[in-house]
């Protein structure tokens, strides 16, 4: 409870945020919405037209097919938690610039830190390559989970093509059903914790003449 607490504590406090120069067009921050203590968490790019009104991610047409999409695994919005990479609608809905990630991906550390998701789902490219730390693009890594720390913790991050991408495109929403199929299964998979450090006796150096090398 303590976390919820503070995750909405942080949620006020963003609604002011003024980091990047979005923050001058927008009509509110579009923090973030579902289930607090999710096990699954879904991280998106950035608001559109409509969730830049209503301040919920994925309330457009790619929403629906998220809802779609869950409701094929016996999941709805109330079970997950759905954030994106940058809080602002950027103009005309263009991709994110750079320095606007670099300027809000820190509230998105403090979401994933606050929820303690076991599964984080990334939807497309941009969410893919800063959560990963790596530049693969998505239609090279979609499917595939791997282990990592996010927020501190151990998760189980698992790389999905954007919605958006599949609304017009049959062949591409059957890859994206098949890829949702397996959440099931990745949310009943322990993740091992993270190792613990190994730390080196420092070894006292003897004089030569002890060791007998003079």
């Amino acid at each position: 409870m303590a976390a919820v607490t503070e995750l909405h504590a942080y949620r006020d406090e963003v609604a002011g945020c003024t980091r990047c120069a979005l923050a001058a067009g927008r009509t509110q921050v579009v923090f973030g919405s579902g289930d607090p203590g999710a096990d699954l968490m879904f991280v998106g790019e950035a608001p559109g037209f409509h969730e830049d009104k209503q301040g919920v991610p994925f309330v457009g047409a790619a929403g629906k097919l998220l809802d779609q999409l869950l409701s094929g695994i016996g999941l709805t919005r109330l079970d997950v938690y759905v954030a994106n990479v940058i809080k602002c609608r950027p103009p005309g809905n263009r991709d994110p610039m750079p320095e606007e990630i670099e300027a809000c991906e820190g509230h998105l550390w403090k979401q994933i830190e606050l929820i303690q998701p076991r599964v984080v789902a990334t939807l497309g490219n941009f969410a893919t390559k800063l959560l990963s730390g790596r530049p693969t693009g998505i239609t090279r890594v979609h499917g595939q989970e791997q282990e990592t720390t996010l927020g501190g913790r151990r998760v189980l991050l698992y790389p999905l093509y954007h919605p958006a991408a599949a609304l017009y495109t049959p062949r591409m929403l059957d890859v994206l059903k098949s890829d949702f199929a397996r959440l099931p299964e990745l949310l009943g998979r322990e993740v091992a914790p993270p190792p613990e450090p190994v730390f080196l006796t420092a070894v006292t150096a003897e004089p030569a003449v002890q060791l007998g090398l003079f």
